[in-house]
């Protein structure tokens, strides 16, 4: 699976390799056979699992619980071992760079993609799909590309938590 398709079905269910929020520990260990380093913090009320350029927050219970993740883009412009040990183990290959334009064509095709929204983030622009919480970062000054992500390149994806009301 390309990369581009893995991002459309992303944004458009909130869901990696059939893991998301509320998906607890052992889910995510059986979905995802990857090298990664636990960080948890001081006071054990979270962990962060690292993956190299794929991030996941879990907070605590009777086990831990999936609250987010992000999917670290940029990193693959100055890291594509990354991307090469990422496709060796899940079989998704991620180019050096992703066009936020190839994301979008993609999201086109897909059944019943989401409504995207968009906000300024200094910079950057932010594309919400409020229905998957998914949300993409997009460069929006005019860098060029190289061993960073440049202009119109996708800098991060992440998967958050809705807020619940009271």
């Amino acid at each position: 699976m390309t990369g581009i398709d893995f991002l459309a079905s992303f944004l458009r269910t909130g869901r990696l390799h059939g893991i998301g929020i509320g998906s607890t520990l052992g889910e995510v260990d059986r979905a995802i056979r990857h090298r990664f380093v636990d960080v948890v913090d001081e006071a054990g009320e979270s962990l962060r699992r690292d993956y190299g350029f794929v991030e996941f927050y879990f907070n605590p219970g009777d086990e831990w619980v999936m609250s987010g993740g992000s999917i670290e883009l940029h990193r693959l412009a100055s890291g594509p071992d990354l991307a090469r040990e990422w496709a060796r183990t899940t079989g998704v290959e991620f180019p050096r760079h992703v066009a936020w334009a190839d994301v979008r064509e993609e999201l086109g095709r897909v059944p019943g993609a989401p409504e995207l929204t968009v906000g300024d983030q200094g910079g950057f622009l932010e594309y919400r799909a409020t229905a998957s919480n998914v949300s993409v970062i997009v460069v929006d000054d005019e860098e060029e590309r190289g061993y960073h992500a440049g202009h119109g390149d996708v800098w991060s994806v992440s998967l958050w938590a809705p807020v619940r009301a009271k």
